[in-house]
């Protein structure tokens, strides 16, 4: 695939309002998981897989437990999943917003706000999504490719590709086996630190905007990143950093 991924997603994530973020998602996540099944993680593989994800990216227990307490007691509120999409000021810069909503009206009219103010323009369904591929994306400190796709070969795990740079390994597999990966993973690797857990969306092609453009880009997605009812945000635009 020869995809740069930005191996220090992580770095990203050490402000207070960044990490914030990640709990808040994880939170609905596993709340939403937690209310379509038994809160019982042990009964609820779903949910199980959730909370497994949030410890690799750092949750802590008393976010996860607050989040289990709130699907017990919330009985009436419920969450949605919702995706948008849309195109940058210039340069074909794109990107893709994925929600989870108790209120798709409030929701909608959050981004059309966020678009608005940063001369972009939201799209259609499918407008952009074609341009990207869904993926499991792991991020691990570890440089032994040979061992890594013996491990992943040998427990059936459909291994897309494998980056090496800094010291980090990119792993990048099928999404529906991303926790299977992780299993495999940590037999491997015991105690491994995960840089990045997740299943995205992935540009085939990226671009690099300059001036106002850049700007106005990066405006975008600081606004994104400040309503609540988002959960995870992709683009195809690589100089954003």
């Amino acid at each position: 695939m020869g995809r740069h991924f930005e191996v220090r997603a992580a770095a990203m994530q050490k402000t207070a309002n960044q990490k914030a973020k990640i709990y808040s998602r994880y939170s609905k996540e596993i709340l939403v998981a937690a209310k379509n099944g038994d809160p019982n993680p042990d009964m609820n593989q779903t949910l199980k897989k959730a909370i497994e994800r949030a410890k690799a990216n750092n949750v802590p227990a008393d976010v996860i437990k607050r989040a289990i307490d709130k699907a017990k007691s919330s009985a009436d509120e419920s969450y949605s999943e919702a995706r948008y999409e849309g195109f940058g000021s210039g340069g074909g810069s794109t990107i893709i917003i994925d929600c989870l909503t108790d209120n798709a009206n409030r929701t909608i009219a959050n981004l059309r706000a966020c678009f608005n103010k940063s001369h972009a323009k939201m799209g259609v369904a499918g407008s952009v999504s074609f341009g990207y591929e869904y993926l499991g994306v792991i991020v691990i400190p570890f440089e032994d490719e040979e061992a890594m796709m013996d491990a992943m070969i040998e427990n059936d795990i459909e291994l897309k590709d494998i980056e090496i740079e800094d010291g980090y390994m990119t792993v990048t597999v099928d999404p529906a086996q991303l926790d299977d990966a992780k299993e495999v993973i940590d037999r491997l690797i015991p105690d491994v630190k995960y840089e990045v857990l997740e299943s995205k969306m992935v540009p085939s092609e990226e671009v690099e905007l300059e001036g106002e453009d850049l700007e106005l880009f990066r405006r975008l997605v600081t606004l994104l990143d400040d309503v609540d009812d988002v959960q995870n945000v992709y683009h195809n635009v690589s100089n954003l950093n």
